[in-house]
């Protein structure tokens, strides 16, 4: 065997060694931390919303996810439509609590949120990283967007005619 053979025969065991570290220990989507950002648990989550009755939640998720359940007073305001402008018609003062969630650490949603509102100035920024994904694991309560849909049966109106320009109804004799 020629010597460029033997280099890639060798490269190959690796390259297939590496490629199954890699599937196997996936890294998630967000990071560990965010500068400016405290990070909770749904256990410490519950108890700040008993204890802090101004913490504004927000959803960061696609409004469609709030189908499969939100958490209960969650605002939805999804991470694309996330900016100092949105953040300050929903919270005027930045000082006040403010947390953000969406699907779990492979959702990178609430953690674009998070520092957006670090950005825009914020100072009281928590982040639930392990999202829904946790609360639903733990079987906490939640709640669901249902959306009805119906069909209203036609009205049988009297029949009407125009007398100077209004419309009147027909009397029945």
């Amino acid at each position: 065997m020629g010597e460029m053979h033997k280099k890639h025969i060798f490269a190959l065991p690796l390259t297939l060694l590496g490629l199954g570290l890699w599937a196997s220990h996936p890294s998630p989507i967000t990071p560990e931390t965010i500068t400016g950002s405290t990070i909770v648990n749904a256990e410490q989550l519950i108890e700040f919303a008993h204890q802090v009755p101004d913490l504004v939640i927000i959803d960061s998720r696609i409004r469609g996810d709030r189908k499969q359940g939100y958490i209960e007073t969650s605002i939805s305001l999804p991470n694309i439509d996330t900016h100092c402008g949105s953040l300050a018609r929903l919270i005027a003062n930045k000082a006040t609590p403010v947390l953000f969630y969406c699907n779990g650490v492979k959702c990178g949603r609430s953690g674009g949120a998070v520092k957006i509102a670090v950005d825009c100035g914020y100072t009281a920024i928590y982040w639930f990283r392990s999202g829904f994904q946790e609360w639903l694991a733990k079987r906490y309560p939640y709640l669901q967007e249902v959306i009805l849909t119906f069909t209203l049966p036609p009205q049988t109106l009297p029949p009407t005619r125009l007398v100077d320009g209004r419309q009147t109804r027909l009397m029945r004799r």
